[in-house]
């Protein structure tokens, strides 16, 4: 994964999957030049938390290897992913045979004296619908725009544009591109700022804004400009928050500066409650009340 579009797939993976479980990017298969995307082992201490992650959860109940493409990958590409699972599974052994000190050649792998070694489940994610893929491996739909392959791969292909709307599915569509990727920033954006979602995303978001050096020249940066333009709403959005919050700040001190300045004694209680209020209606009818009140009471709703 050489452009930063994948970059930021592959980061959203590994930091969204890290939640759950031990999460590794390009991890080396040392049987061949070639490298894991993320490699993802669930943590069992923290199955609460996988449950509330959704579709991605899911994904990560056991140990799988994660390879999110750009582009609806080809038969050959995902053949290279096989490779790569086929050849993990292997050196997983290989470290469980040293790990318990067994000597037992590779090619007696099935002796009794051999580690049992889960096989890892290969998740390919793709923006489009991978036909000769779902149709080589006899893919069946498991949910919407979720396939299996046959049992034995241990194979599930993800598409992208075929994940119903929801927030269970957002950090998958977020690695989506055109449509798809604009309604999971919209939804994204509609989120709470306390959710997992946006603590994941939003730094990976603002780190690859990508493109804002160039423009766009070919449909590889289509992702970079929708990042970007998501980031550029985004600073406004905080820009915006910051001018309200200095705005709420100034009214509250002129508040509390008329209430000095009348003489009117001002409890601890009383200046924090002035100080934390944000609404504009709010702050402005106290200080219309304080330059004429005779008493902290008359200023304050519901003070008694």
């Amino acid at each position: 994964m050489h452009n930063r579009s994948d970059q930021f797939a592959k980061n959203m993976l590994r930091d969204g999957l890290s939640l759950v479980s031990a999460a590794e990017t390009e991890v080396e298969v040392l049987a061949a030049t070639q490298k894991i995307d993320v490699y993802s082992v669930p943590d069992p201490a923290r199955d609460a938390e996988r449950a509330r992650m959704g579709l991605l959860g899911e994904l990560a109940a056991e140990p799988s290897l994660f390879e999110p493409f750009h582009g609806t990958p080809s038969l050959h590409q995902v053949r290279r992913c096989l490779r790569k699972q086929l050849t993990w599974h292997h050196e997983l052994e290989r470290r469980a045979r040293a790990a318990a000190g067994a000597v037992v050649p590779d090619e007696d792998a099935d002796a009794p004296t051999q580690p049992p070694v889960a096989f890892p489940a290969l998740v390919v994610i793709s923006p489009g619908r991978p036909e000769t893929v779902l149709d080589a491996y006899r893919c069946e739909r498991a949910q919407p725009g979720v396939y299996h392959a046959v049992p034995g791969l241990v194979t599930r292909v993800v598409v992208l544009a075929e994940l119903p709307r929801t927030r269970a599915t957002l950090m998958l569509r977020l690695l989506g591109s055109g449509r798809v990727l604009r309604d999971a920033l919209a939804d994204l954006a509609a989120l709470p700022d306390d959710a997992w979602e946006k603590s994941i995303a939003t730094p990976l978001l603002i780190h690859f804004r990508l493109g804002t050096e160039e423009p766009a020249i070919d449909k590889e940066d289509e992702v970079s400009a929708e990042i970007r333009a998501w980031v550029e709403e985004y600073e406004r959005k905080l820009r915006a928050e910051a001018r309200a919050e200095a705005r709420a700040e100034e009214a509250a001190r002129a508040v509390l500066t008329a209430l000095r300045v009348r003489g009117i004694a001002v409890p601890d209680v009383a200046r924090e409650r002035i100080l934390v209020e944000k609404d504009p209606e709010t702050l402005e009818r106290w200080l219309e009340r304080a330059i004429v009140a005779a008493s902290l009471a008359e200023v304050l709703d519901g003070l008694s």
